[in-house]
């Protein structure tokens, strides 16, 4: 079974693992990161668990039995009772559920440990997946923007509404 992790500075090398062999998987949907994100990897990360730390993001891993890293599941940009979610798995790790679980997770941690009230997450309209894991784990449609040049739709989940979201990674 996977397991979802506060990110910490042993998890480095699995993240950065995890980058490496997904980084075409992941330009499919999302602008890519840049040679400098891996050059300066190491700085990249200590400055993400200093944010941790000073409350202002919360950064997880979905690992499984053996450590390597499936998913990352964030919020960033915490401030009064709302956060920012945004996710990316593993290629070989689609289509299994376990994004829908790593999302579910993720929001009942923010729910219930970081006091969080709404999260907002937005998903490339090119990314069918993503947006069907947000409808699934109860993000309501919020409007259309554009990121990166890239036309998105905007989600947001009420966090104090009771909603059944059902279902477990298998």
């Amino acid at each position: 079974m996977p397991r979802l992790e506060r990110l910490t500075a042993h998890h480095a090398p699995a993240v950065l693992r995890f980058e490496r062999e997904n980084r075409a998987y992941f330009a499919r949907f999302v602008r890519d990161r840049g040679d400098d994100y891996f050059a300066e990897f190491a700085d990249r990360h200590t400055a993400l668990l200093d944010e941790q730390d000073r409350g202002t993001c919360r950064f997880h891993v979905l690992s499984d039995d053996e450590g390597a890293v499936l998913g990352r599941f964030n919020l960033v940009d915490v401030a009064d009772g709302t956060a920012e979610l945004g996710y990316r798995m593993a290629g070989h790790a689609a289509g299994r559920g376990l994004a829908q679980y790593g999302v579910r997770r993720v929001c009942d941690l923010a729910r219930d440990e970081y006091g969080l009230r709404r999260l907002v997450a937005v998903a490339a309209l090119a990314n069918p997946a993503s947006l069907a894991v947000l409808r699934r784990t109860g993000f309501v449609p919020a409007g259309e923007v554009h990121l990166g040049g890239q036309p998105c739709l905007r989600h947001v989940r009420d966090l104090t509404a009771q909603i059944s979201t059902g279902g477990s990674a298998s």
